[in-house]
């Protein structure tokens, strides 16, 4: 068999067939075969549900316990890690409780607070600002859409999604980093523009699904996946990966490359 159809067959595998990649290294400067759709469909879904049993825990790495908290964690983890984050909103949360706190705040308090998650001063502005629209526009609630979050400052399609799917059970797609990176390495989208790739991963699964298939991406991404040296020998997907083999795809090599993320 030649290499070509190797790496065919390894990819499109029967559904209850191992995650391992069976010794089979695809050359990754060689393009992934044509599929067809049903087998791309089928194939992501496959890629998902091994994910899904991989990491049972998988959820929002932010600490919330409202809307409105969970839109602010998110605001200020652009540039930042979950766990940096969950390190200074314990206070922020307490000191500013709702919408209103926010639109009062004390500007030089704010960035002092907010300090460690970088780019504090525009991050201050954004948070001025959206507590005072939603208090002048939503009664100082967090709307529960996405045509009117989409309209806060600082609050754009990922944020979104992010509130949506984990506030309020409306499933979401999340394209951050690491699910940008994955799909495409998946092969589920050759698309680099977050809106593309958000549309074009979601016609590959049901809309109920969206929410945690964020998770599981997102999850391998920070674990195993990682955008240098992604540890091939020791993924779950594998067999299923049209980019296996331009990582590490050794086994025990692989093994030590598995970590907790930083956020």
């Amino acid at each position: 068999m030649s290499p070509a159809r190797r790496r065919a067959a390894a990819i499109i595998a029967p559904e209850g067939s191992s995650g391992q990649a069976d010794g089979v290294e695809p050359n990754p400067a060689t393009p992934a075969p044509d599929v067809s759709r049903t087998a791309l469909v089928r194939r992501a879904r496959t890629i998902n549900r091994t994910l899904a049993a991989t990491y049972p825990d998988a959820h929002c790495e932010l600490d919330f316990t409202t809307p409105l908290e969970l839109l602010v964690a998110t605001i200020l983890s652009a540039q930042s890690t979950d766990k940096r984050v969950n390190l200074v909103t314990p206070e922020l949360f307490r000191r500013y409780p709702d919408a209103a706190a926010y639109a009062a705040a004390d500007r030089a308090e704010l960035e002092t607070l907010i300090t460690p998650t970088g780019f504090f001063r525009a991050k201050t502005n954004t948070l001025l600002q959206l507590g005072a629209q939603l208090v002048e526009r939503f009664e100082g609630r967090v709307p529960g859409t996405l045509d009117e979050l989409i309209t806060l400052p600082g609050v754009g399609r990922k944020t979104a999604n992010v509130v949506l799917g984990n506030a309020f059970d409306v499933p979401g797609i999340t394209v951050d980093t690491h699910f940008g990176r994955l799909v495409r390495r998946f092969g589920w989208t050759t698309a680099t523009d977050p809106d593309t790739v958000e549309a074009e991963v979601g016609a590959l699964f049901p809309r109920k699904d969206w929410t945690m298939l964020s998770h599981h991406v997102i999850w391998h991404g920070r674990r195993r996946c990682h955008a240098r040296n992604p540890a091939c020998g020791a993924c779950p997907v594998a067999r299923w990966c049209p980019a296996f083999g331009e990582g590490e795809t050794d086994a025990t090599k692989a093994a030590k490359l598995v970590r907790e993320p930083r956020g």
